[in-house]
């Protein structure tokens, strides 16, 4: 097993596409992604699965049912499974994801956004 640190920065720059999440990570059944946020996201949900979004680089806002959060650089928000929610990149954000590995990122739907295979990096 080969044990070293992740760049995230280097891994950002290996790709452009928005909402095209990859995996940097894993451990205990859990998933560490990473995708660029660019505009509006679906709204969706996940009935099993919590997220976590870290936002490394940018801004994001996230809207829920009854309210907006802004998540800045440095700042991270845990969405409760079950919880509709709609990520929105203000401008380019670059934002890390801690999830199960069953997690779709559309959740419930499916649609042009949805990757089922996600690319290692």
């Amino acid at each position: 097993m080969d044990i070293k640190p992740v760049n995230l920065k280097e891994k950002f720059d290996t790709f452009s596409k928005a909402w095209d999440p990859k995996i940097v990570g894993e451990l205990n059944g859990q998933h560490v992604k990473i995708a660029k946020f660019k505009d509006e996201f679906i709204a969706h949900q996940h009935e099993e699965e919590d997220e976590l979004f870290l936002v490394i680089e940018g801004q994001i806002k996230i809207e829920l049912d009854h309210k907006s959060l802004e998540i800045n650089a440095g700042e991270f928000v845990i969405i409760p499974r079950g919880t509709r929610h709609k990520p929105i990149g203000l401008g380019e954000a670059k934002v890390l994801m801690f999830e199960p590995k069953s997690t779709l990122n559309t959740g419930n739907t499916e649609n042009e956004f949805t990757v089922k295979d996600l690319d290692a990096i």
